[in-house]
């Protein structure tokens, strides 16, 4: 990556989790509660109603919370996988069901469940990915919180060929105009952003 797009790409992050950690807590919740309405649906659209295998992972302040998602998934008889950061920027899996036991990550500043760790290979019997980001544009480039473990999972999708329907989950203010957010020829673009007003669809890969 370019100093000048590394840059670019660090004043966003910056400004948007500024903005995250300013924002009132039933403002959060409100959020909270949209996503989960719109994901839901989405789920509901994807699978026909069909229960189904999503993965998603627990938002910690200042994200967007998905509590309510992911447990609303589950309400509708879906399935929940959620990360577990692993050496090497990689991500294990393991299902969530409610009152599952959340541990702080030895590897990043999130909570990650406990429970038995599946691989890359439970991907081929997911539906959807509910992914974090820090700010989307129009375009489908996404600013992750700068560990790189949705990049490094991203890319082994693709390595596998596992072309799997996916949503960044932003506030709606981190939906940003197309070009907004320098991208490399390596980057990963998104299709779409999931938001408290809807999911959004972008020029990223169908």
């Amino acid at each position: 990556m370019s100093e000048g797009s590394r840059e670019a790409k660090e004043d966003i992050r910056a400004r948007h989790r500024a903005r995250r950690a300013s924002t009132e807590p039933g403002q959060r919740d409100a959020a909270g509660e949209a996503l989960a309405v719109h994901g839901v649906a989405w789920a509901e659209q994807l699978t026909g109603g069909t229960p189904s295998t999503f993965c998603a992972y627990l938002g910690v302040m200042p994200e967007p919370p998905t509590l309510p998602l992911i447990t609303g998934l589950h309400e509708h008889g879906h399935s929940v996988l959620l990360p577990i950061c692993e050496p090497g920027r990689r991500l294990s899996w393991t299902y969530w069901t409610p009152g599952a036991e959340f541990v702080r990550s030895r590897f990043a500043p999130v909570l990650e469940p406990a429970g038995p760790r599946l691989g890359l290979g439970v991907m081929a019997s997911v539906a959807a990915l509910f992914i974090p980001a820090t700010a989307v544009d129009g375009g489908g480039n996404r600013i992750g919180q700068g560990g790189g473990y949705y990049d490094v999972l991203l890319g082994s999708l693709a390595s596998e060929g596992l072309e799997i329907p996916l949503a960044a989950i932003v506030f709606d203010a981190e939906l940003l105009p197309a070009g907004s957010i320098p991208a490399e020829d390596f980057d990963r673009k998104v299709p779409a952003a999931l938001t408290p007003s809807g999911l959004i669809k972008l020029a990223g890969p169908a």
